[in-house]
C-alpha cells in the first residue's frame, strides 16, 4: 500500500451505527463503510474502529491516512478521559490514548455534534456565514459552534453542550421535568431530541410512538400529534433561543433524525422571536446540506485540506 496523506479518514461513532468514509482534499468520496456499533462494550469499540481503517485502507490502497472520529460526548483536556457521552460505556475511558495506541499519531477526535457543525461551515449549508451553530437533534441532543472554520470549544471541551441545560422559561407544568440519563431532570435532551418527543407524546395520549410516527400522523391531521409537535417546537425555539442569546451566531442548521421535520424551519424563526435579547430578532434555521453524512465528512474536515 502506498501512503496518500492527502486522503483522510472520517468516522462518525453513533449510538447505533458507525459510518466511515475515505475522502481526497476536494471532499470527494473515494470509499466508505457502515456497520452497527457495540451496544455497552469498550473494547468492542476500539476493535471495530480499527478493523474499519484497515478495511478502508485495503480498498483504496493505501496506507498513513490521517483520521477523524466524531464521538458522543467529548475528551477531557485535564484527565485524556471520555466525558459526556450517552453512549454510557465510553465515559471514564482513554479512549483517545487507547486508540493511539493502535493507529499512531494520525488520529484527531472532536464531539459529533463539532463534526456536524464543521462539515456544515466547510463546505455545506454554512459555508459562507461566519458563525455556524449546528444543532443535533437525534437520539441527543447537542451543538457545535464554528467560527472562521474552526471550532469554536474551550478549556473543558465542552463548548456547545447545550443539551443538558435546563429548558429555560419554564412553565408550571413543565417543572421540574423529566429525568435524563445525565442524572438530572429538564434538561433539554429530555425535552426535545427524538425519544424526548416520543416520551412526550406517550405522557399525554398514553400511545407509544416513534417520532416518525407521530410526525406522519400530525401531517394526516391527527390533533393530538399535532399538539405534541407544536408542544416540541416551542420548547426546541425558546432552547434555541437561549443559546442565540450566549452564541449570536450567523445561522442555525439542524442536523439529525428530526432535522428532517420540514415544520421546523417554518415554525422556529417566529417562535424564537420574542426570547431574543436584540433589536433583530431575526434567526435564519435552514436543514443541512449533507444530511445524514455530515457527521462523517465533518470527522474528515478535523485535518484541513491544506
Amino acid at each position: 500500500m502506498t501512503r496518500r496523506p492527502s486522503i483522510r479518514i472520517g468516522i462518525d461513532l453513533g449510538g447505533s451505527k458507525i459510518a466511515a468514509i475515505a475522502m481526497d482534499a476536494s471532499g470527494a468520496i473515494l470509499a466508505e463503510r457502515r456497520c452497527p456499533s457495540p451496544q455497552g462494550d469498550y473494547a468492542a469499540t476500539l476493535a471495530t474502529l480499527i478493523d474499519i481503517v484497515a478495511t478502508l485502507e485495503t480498498t483504496i490502497d493505501a496506507t498513513d491516512m490521517p483520521i477523524g472520529i466524531g464521538m458522543p460526548g467529548s475528551i477531557a483536556p485535564r484527565s485524556g478521559l471520555v466525558q459526556n457521552a450517552n453512549s454510557t460505556w465510553l465515559n471514564g475511558r482513554p479512549f483517545a490514548a487507547d486508540l493511539e495506541r493502535q493507529l499512531g499519531p494520525r488520529v484527531r477526535l472532536a464531539n459529533d455534534a463539532n463534526c456536524f457543525a464543521l462539515s456544515e461551515a466547510i463546505d455545506g449549508a454554512g459555508c459562507r456565514a461566519a458563525r455556524v451553530l449546528g444543532v443535533i437533534l437525534g437520539t441527543g441532543c447537542g451543538s457545535g459552534l464554528i467560527v472562521d472554520h474552526r471550532i469554536s470549544d474551550g478549556p473543558r471541551g465542552i463548548g456547545g453542550e447545550w443539551g443538558h441545560n435546563p429548558l429555560p422559561w419554564t412553565r408550571a407544568d413543565e417543572w421540574p421535568g423529566p429525568e435524563c440519563w445525565c442524572g438530572r431532570r429538564g434538561c433539554m435532551e429530555a425535552w426535545v431530541s427524538g425519544p424526548a418527543l416520543a416520551a412526550d407524546h406517550t405522557r399525554l395520549t398514553g400511545d407509544v410512538l416513534d417520532a416518525v410516527s407521530i410526525a406522519a400522523r400530525a401531517a394526516a391531521g391527527d390533533g393530538a400529534a399535532q399538539a405534541t409537535l407544536a408542544r416540541h417546537a416551542d420548547r426546541l425555539a425558546r432552547g434555541l433561543a437561549a443559546v442565540v442569546n450566549i452564541l449570536d451566531p450567523t445561522i442555525v442548521i439542524i442536523g439529525g433524525g428530526l432535522s428532517k421535520l420540514p415544520h421546523l424551519y417554518e415554525q422556529l424563526p417566529a417562535l424564537m422571536a420574542p426570547h431574543i435579547f436584540g433589536e433583530d430578532q431575526r434567526v435564519i434555521v435552514v436543514p443541512p446540506r449533507w444530511g445524514d453524512a455530515g457527521g462523517v465528512r465533518g470527522a474528515a474536515w478535523l485535518w484541513p485540506a491544506e
